[in-house]
């Protein structure tokens, strides 16, 4: 009887543990995190895309570890790269790219870390990550920028970042990113000297999210330092902002609210840039 007991109970934690195991992915995805992208997708062959992203790896000097949020990298990477692009990767510093060790995780990760976790090309990409001092980023059609809480320690810092997004701009290239990549935006001038952003549509991570997810700490919020600097700030919400998704298009800048708005912002940024319908 004893041991009947203990099988009955060893089943069960067996069965708790699938259910765990492959019902928390359902359950985050159902919420809205990495919604499917349903929307048209764009091709545009032969032209070149480059996604920036932070190199920064710490909340804080010496607090837990962060970077890039994965998906905010490998959703446009292969959005790109499916659209038959040829797509480069660079950082403020160069060399290896910081990935947010929790964008990994096996119930967030999305089918698109999934891929890149296989993918060694692209890794060594990210191993070895073009630093902005080198790059004419007038050479690219598309220029991506990459999120995650390590952004608010150095895009929107980087002067040779908001001159080189100017260049583009005035180049006549596409512009845009996702979540606190936004940021990098925050040094770029238009034409007339006035901020990129000022009087354009522009969404980001929400004061909400910040405040929700309890990272205060980061020196710069994208929806407060956007709202200051001029824009015009959208957003959608959701009982926790981080399962919303919004997907502006300003011009030649589109920008993306969070993690889930990747793969539109890609196929938007072909669009505007001249790509034709898968």
């Amino acid at each position: 009887m004893k041991t009947k007991r203990i099988l009955i109970i060893l089943i069960g934690l067996i069965a708790v543990g699938f259910a765990v195991r492959f019902g928390l992915p359902a359950a985050m995805k159902g919420m809205g995190l990495h919604p499917e992208y349903v929307g048209q997708r764009y091709l545009l062959p032969e032209g070149r895309a480059l996604i920036i992203t932070t190199s920064h790896d710490r909340l804080g000097d010496d607090g837990d570890k962060t970077g890039v949020f994965g998906s905010e990298l490998t959703a446009p990477y292969y959005e790109f790269q499916d659209g038959r692009m040829s797509v480069d990767v660079a950082s403020i510093k160069g060399g290896q790219i910081p990935i947010d060790p929790m964008s990994f995780k096996w119930f967030i990760k999305s089918e698109y870390d999934e891929r890149f976790l296989s993918d060694s090309a692209f890794q060594g990409k990210v191993k070895n990550s073009l630093p902005i001092d080198d790059i004419d980023l007038t050479k690219y059609d598309i220029i991506y920028l990459a999120g995650g809480w390590g952004a608010a320690y150095d895009l929107g810092f980087s002067k040779v970042l908001g001159r080189k997004i100017s260049e583009a701009y005035a180049a006549g290239k596409v512009i845009g990113g996702v979540c606190h990549g936004l940021l990098g935006l925050l040094l770029a001038r238009d034409e007339n000297g006035q901020p990129l952003v000022r009087g354009r549509r522009i969404t980001a991570v929400t004061d909400k999210q910040v405040e929700e997810l309890g990272i205060s700490i980061t020196p710069q919020h994208p929806e407060r330092e956007l709202r200051v600097a001029g824009a015009s700030f959208e957003s959608a919400t959701a009982f926790r902002d981080m399962f919303a998704s919004h997907v502006v298009v300003d011009g030649r800048i589109v920008s993306g609210q969070n993690q889930n708005a990747g793969a539109e912002v890609a196929n938007m940024m072909m669009k505007v840039a001249g790509g034709t319908r898968r």
